[in-house]
């Protein structure tokens, strides 16, 4: 399957809201700084393998937006062996504030998945990117996932953030990567507010990196100190 969603702001009017299954967007509100939220709605399971998903999103003037969804994604097996794919392209110009909220992706038994996101900030530009990850549904080992999180700010490199889980990735349950965790996470913050437990970027960002047993152990983490 192959599905492409579009999110497109200009100040305070969202100018394209396009989305195909899975890749559903909804306008669901108005967030207490007055932020647009924007919900991602499954309108179909998975990703399985073999998808090719893309969503792009580009904030210009003053637009501010948040986005969610309204459940986890879980990755699942298909009956190839084909990886499936998530790209996120975003573009956030000057003045402009992205909240990146998304419920949690889980790496079920059998998966291959790559979730891949290239962020572009102006010099200006607000953002705030969290990714948790679960290794497996519950009593099961994961499949093989990739999370890639590369951000620009200026024009000029401010973080690429890495992870490999699953059979195929060497090493990823010993002590240099997950260990014995089960869950992971990471808040990135560019011209926002950060957790005090925060590590400083080369630029004007803050970078908060969890692992634990579990997801409610890591969403404490990301958020310690706020």
């Amino acid at each position: 399957m192959k599905a492409r969603a579009v999110l497109v702001a200009d100040g305070a009017r969202l100018t394209t809201l396009h989305g195909e299954p899975p890749l559903l967007l909804r306008r669901t509100g108005t967030a207490d700084d007055g932020a647009t939220v924007v919900h991602l709605v499954g309108g179909a399971a998975g990703p399985l393998a073999g998808d090719d998903l893309d969503l792009r999103i580009e904030l210009t003037g003053d637009a501010a937006v948040e986005v969610r969804s309204v459940a986890a994604t879980v990755a699942l097996p298909g009956r190839t062996r084909d990886w499936s794919t998530l790209t996120v392209t975003v573009r956030v110009g000057p003045g402009a504030t992205l909240r990146w909220l998304p419920e949690p992706l889980i790496a079920a038994a059998g998966c291959r998945h790559v979730s891949r996101a290239r962020v572009e900030l102006a010099a200006g530009a607000r953002l705030m990117w969290r990714d948790e990850l679960v290794c497996g549904r519950h009593g099961e080992q994961p499949g093989d996932l990739r999370s890639e999180l590369h951000v620009r700010y200026a024009g000029r490199p401010l973080l690429a953030h890495d992870l490999a889980v699953g059979p195929e990735a060497p090493g990823w349950a010993g002590p240099a990567v997950l260990g014995r965790a089960r869950a992971a996470g990471s808040l990135l913050t560019v011209n926002l507010p950060h957790p005090e437990n925060a590590m400083p970027l080369n630029g004007p960002g803050a970078l908060t990196v969890a692992v634990g047993e579990d997801l409610s152990t890591v969403s404490g983490s990301l958020v310690r100190g706020r």
